[in-house]
């Protein structure tokens, strides 16, 4: 749990500096979508390393 979160951060910090890059100003409307869309992103890439972690460490048990 605690590895998902830690992906889930640091995948929004990475995601949030790149839109700082190409935007400077943004409407508090779009800061709202890309935070969504960030925090969709990280919970998602952190679910799957997770799950590929998961099978990995099965694979390595039998």
């Amino acid at each position: 749990m605690i590895s998902t979160a830690i992906l889930t951060g640091l995948f929004c910090a990475i995601f949030s500096l790149m839109v700082s890059l190409v935007a400077v100003q943004l409407s508090i409307v779009a800061v709202l979508l890309v935070s969504f869309v960030s925090g969709f992103l990280g919970s998602t890439v952190a679910q799957l390393v997770q799950r590929w972690r998961d099978a990995r460490k099965q694979g390595e048990l039998t």
